[in-house]
């Protein structure tokens, strides 16, 4: 998208209440790092809660004409380098300091360390851990869709907050094997992010061509998908507002992560997200074998901070 698309989706997530802005060096090559440090210039910083992510650092080339290779749409003015060493996180934090204009972040992630976990783990939770008692980030947590590796950093470290990706969804629980349990017995907050299972459930009823995880879902999905759209309807709400609402029922959750493309998207989105679900609709959902036996049946409030 245009810089102006961008802005407006962000100017009216702050009209619209939006306070947490979560952002990556991976997105667009440092476009979005860039676009929501415009943001926050001119607001109250003190208002807004700021997260990024460290794991990939982004080298200089010549772009030689050529788009990024990783789905977005931006010049390839950088390479992405994996890097989760001491040296690599403080070198990343320090780079997204300046993409953004801002003199700190108060969240701050692993990103996407499933397949170099030893060492995302070994070194780099340290690193975050340190710039965590110098005062120099709030938070510190791991963004990824594997559970299992995030339980793990949860038993293992003394990480304050983990996102996960897809997999405490309407269509998708299995955080309750044993992620959500460790966060809850350790007091660790959960963000729950691609609640849409990346666009499946982001449309009233979902539509041919949906996408689950990324790749084109499965007549399977798509049905399933359909029949919990069809059982919100009867309760008189969309299925995007239910696959909004769902992981907040579990005391482990602190909120949602949702990506707007759009001041339109976010406007709607937020209406969804104001929704008030029938309590039945659970029900119904878990008596049709949609939601998990396990699935915390009720929690008083959207959302808490994370600690």
């Amino acid at each position: 998208m245009d810089d102006a698309t961008a802005a407006a989706a962000l100017d009216a997530a702050w009209e619209c209440g939006i306070r947490w802005f979560d952002t990556a060096p991976h997105y667009g090559l440092g476009h979005s790092e860039r676009r929501t440090g415009a943001l926050l210039r001119g607001r109250p910083r003190e208002e807004a809660t700021l997260s990024t992510k460290v794991g990939r650092l982004l080298v200089p080339q010549d772009p030689a004409g050529r788009t990024d290779d990783e789905s977005f749409a931006v010049p390839a003015t950088h390479r992405r380098v994996w890097d989760f060493t001491r040296d690599g996180v403080l070198r990343s934090v320090e780079e997204s300091l300046e993409r953004m204009g801002v003199d700190r972040v108060d969240v701050l992630f692993l990103h996407d360390a499933e397949d170099r976990f030893e060492q995302a783990v070994d070194e780099g939770y340290p690193a975050l851990a340190e710039l965590r008692a110098a005062g120099a980030v709030g938070a510190v947590g791991a963004g990824m869709h594997d559970p299992a590796k995030l339980t793990r950093l949860v038993t293992e470290t003394d990480v304050d907050v983990v996102m996960l990706s897809g997999r405490y969804t309407l269509l998708d629980q299995s955080a309750l094997d044993e992620l959500l349990p460790a966060c809850t017995a350790r007091g660790v907050s959960v963000l729950a992010a691609s609640v849409f299972n990346s666009g499946l459930l982001a449309a009233h009823p979902p539509a041919d061509g949906a996408t689950f995880d990324y790749a084109p879902a499965a007549a399977r999905e798509l049905r399933r998908a359909r029949r919990i759209a069809e059982i919100c309807e009867a309760h008189g709400v969309t299925l995007p507002a239910a696959a909004m609402a769902f992981p907040l029922r579990h005391p482990a959750v602190a909120g949602v992560v949702v990506g707007m493309r759009s001041a339109d998207e976010v406007r709607a989105d937020v209406a969804a997200f104001s929704t008030v679900i029938p309590e039945r609709l659970w029900d119904d959902l878990r008596d049709e074998g949609h939601l998990d036996e396990r699935a915390h049946p009720d929690v008083t409030g959207r959302a808490r901070p994370a600690r």
